[in-house]
């Protein structure tokens, strides 16, 4: 669903600025149900959002993607202010990952998010230590995504369905800590010349099986 088309969500009235993206004023009696923010009602929704949460509060939108999450987290070492860590989070977010979390730096470009880091929770491990403990005490697997010597291929493998997809920063890739901490280390199957593929787009094709794997495809929008 397209921006587009939000305004077949139900009560809303189209923009009457051509181009614009969104939903305007609720039309009609405001619904009573307390997920639905009054200033949105009254001028309109223009955010990035699926029909199904048009309206909706912020906190109302993130608590109804914690209860639909999937089991699974995203972790992405965060030693150079690396800019693929926006894409890596939005697309946690279309995916609905438990929770993504950022090794290393606290500070993170978040342009790429698309805002979408205000709908998931977000981590942060000053060192990988403090990942692996997190992943410890609530028996999640780490997996690490790299295409080091050894590494199981990811189109061969079924990605443990309780887990943390640990991908490292562009260039470098994964630290020794984070290869180390590795209960299980992947690779995506490349067939070019190029050594990697870009940190923002290995983790969406590594999220992507794992929603072929085990995600309930009918919960979809």
């Amino acid at each position: 669903m397209t921006d587009t088309e939000d305004a077949h969500a139900p009560g809303a009235t189209e923009w009457a600025v051509p181009g614009a993206v969104g939903v305007g004023p609720w039309a009609g009696e405001w619904p009573s149900d307390e997920r639905y923010d009054p200033e949105l009602l009254a001028h309109g929704d223009r955010r990035n959002v699926v029909d199904a949460y048009r309206y909706w509060r912020r906190d109302a939108v993130a608590a109804d993607l914690a209860r639909r999450g999937h089991p699974f987290h995203v972790a992405i070492e965060n030693f150079g202010h690396d800019h693929n860590i926006g894409t890596v989070v939005r697309t946690a977010n279309a995916f609905a990952a438990a929770g993504v979390h950022i090794v290393g730096r606290r500070r993170w470009n978040r342009r790429g998010a698309m805002v979408t880091d205000r709908y998931v929770a977000v981590h942060h491990h000053a060192e990988v230590d403090g990942l692996t403990a997190f992943a410890a005490a609530r028996g999640l697997v780490v997996v690490a995504v790299d295409n080091t010597p050894g590494a199981a291929r990811l189109e061969t493998v079924v990605l443990p369905r309780e887990c943390v997809l640990l991908f490292g920063q562009e260039g470098p890739g994964l630290s020794d800590a984070a290869r180390a901490a590795a209960g299980l280390t992947v690779s995506i199957a490349q067939f070019g010349s190029t050594r990697s593929v870009n940190a923002g787009v290995a983790a969406g094709i590594v999220m992507h099986a794992w929603v072929r794997a085990h995600a309930d495809l009918s919960s979809a929008w």
